[in-house]
């Protein structure tokens, strides 16, 4: 960047433009670990102020980066073509929650944990839960399209958002969407913007749909000899018609990593778990989590455990919620991907993923949302042994190839970013491609938003 764009963001920001080098380190990484140095970082207080952001990016032709918690898993946020990193980090009001049309509007700098907590003491859900809520933003969740463990029953962000304010590469401020339960006005801007990882645009305001609280919460924690017998149960609870608002898998894999952190009981033999979660009406809870025991007992449980109260249900939940922490006892280096299957497909890629870490020699820990499934596929290195590494980037081709054959998407919840890039058009294919990059030239002409996201050949910032 030169000196007259510093100056006229100086201008613009005062002391919330930031140039030193700890700074710019602080915000050239996510969570890929990847590093990129921006030139400088903004802290945007107002979406006049993003826009005016925009306009000088556009002046002076420098790119602008978006940026919500940095948690992304695909390098969304990284600015790797230099620039200028966005921070909406103190845009983190939420404006209203409206109780009786069963909204709220929020800046995208809330954290997704502290609306759902908000909305909770209203007896309303926010039902979006990455796992990285306590510290993600609204945002970042809105640019990546993020998922989570209530996916199965409540769907991702996307089916959540109504309407969006965002600011365009063009510098101008649109509202797209609506507050209401039914809008067809118009092609759906929002639902476009939704999942374009700040490509198109930067949010500036949300309007969010919320659904009353449920009455009552049911865990169960279910052991199976293996992962056909789980994916049998998880096909066995959709055919007895319930829809569990979480259905967790753990390979042998997932559990043994567990074990090295927190020891938890194990039914002899077992080789897979399912961590179910059922919620709903007081009088029907009961009922489905019977029907749920019962599928899961049926294709081969070895043990089913239940639990109603917080305590008990904070337990059960044990075993999923350490998987991470021991996933850094393995090794230094995640190559983290999230990749999705048909539901019948779920024990075919399990198989796939067990045979191609022993023919690549590369540690492979899985573990998911089986019920939409979006298994979390993780490859354990060094990061130092090049071979090793060079085994796990074929591993991952590999990966997505098998994935797209079984009629699955190469990313369930965490982007594109760089990391999917090259991949790309293994999904969608080359017109796919060509239509999506001229969506782009609309939105952003100059290129200055996000560059060198989603597509690989992107062109440079045009000046």
């Amino acid at each position: 960047m030169d000196s007259n764009a510093l100056s006229s963001l100086g201008n613009l920001f005062g002391e919330r433009l930031r140039t030193s080098l700890e700074t710019r380190i602080a915000y050239s990484f996510d969570a890929t670990r990847k590093v990129h140095l921006p030139d400088a970082v903004v802290f945007p207080e107002t979406a006049g102020e993003v826009r005016d952001a925009v306009l000088l990016a556009n002046r002076h032709r420098f790119p602008i980066v978006p940026r919500g918690a940095g948690s992304g898993f695909s390098g969304g946020a990284l600015p790797v073509r230099g620039g200028v990193v966005l921070s909406t980090e103190r845009m983190d009001r939420i404006l209203s929650i409206d109780t009786e049309n069963l909204y709220a509007v929020v800046e995208p700098g809330v954290v997704t944990e502290t609306l759902k907590e908000e909305a909770r003491k209203r007896g309303l859900f926010y039902p979006p839960d990455p796992a990285s809520l306590k510290f993600s933003t609204i945002g970042g969740n809105i640019a990546e399209g993020s998922g989570g463990m209530c996916a199965v029953k409540y769907g991702v962000t996307r089916d959540y958002v109504l309407g969006l304010d965002a600011v365009l590469g063009t510098g101008e401020l649109v509202r797209t969407g609506v507050s209401t339960a039914k809008g067809v006005v118009g092609y759906d801007l929002t639902r476009m913007l939704v999942g374009s990882e700040g490509t198109l645009g930067i949010v500036t305001r949300a309007t969010l749909r919320l659904v009353p609280y449920p009455e009552a919460t049911v865990t169960l924690l279910a052991f199976f000899p293996g992962n056909r017998n789980a994916a049998a149960a998880v096909n066995g609870i959709v055919e007895a018609r319930v829809t569990p608002s979480a259905m967790e898998l753990m390979d042998r894999t997932a559990i043994d990593c567990v074990q090295a952190v927190t020891p938890v009981s194990l039914p002899e033999g077992t080789g897979s778990a399912l961590l179910l979660e059922v919620d709903g009406p007081g009088d029907a809870v009961g009922r489905e989590a019977g029907r749920v025991e019962e599928a899961c007992r049926s294709r081969g449980a070895l043990e089913v455990r239940r639990a109603s109260s917080v305590s008990g249900r904070e337990e059960l939940w044990k075993l999923r919620r350490s998987i991470s922490p021991g996933l850094l006892r393995i090794a230094p280096v995640k190559i983290n991907e999230d990749i999705v299957v048909p539901r019948s497909r779920l024990a075919d890629m399990l198989d796939f993923l067990s045979g191609l870490a022993d023919r690549k020699n590369v540690r492979i820990i899985n573990f998911g949302h089986a019920g939409d499934g979006n298994i979390h596929v993780n490859l354990m290195i060094s990061g130092v042994d090049a071979a090793e590494t060079a085994r796990a980037e074929e591993a991952v081709e590999e990966i997505f190839r098998t994935t797209v054959e079984m009629g699955g998407t190469i990313s369930g919840e965490h982007g594109v970013g760089i990391s999917k890039a090259p991949f790309l058009e293994m999904e969608v294919g080359p017109l796919g491609v060509s239509v999506m990059k001229r969506l782009k030239g609309c939105f952003d002409p100059n290129g200055i938003l996000n560059p060198g996201k989603i597509f690989l050949d992107e062109a440079a910032v045009r000046g």
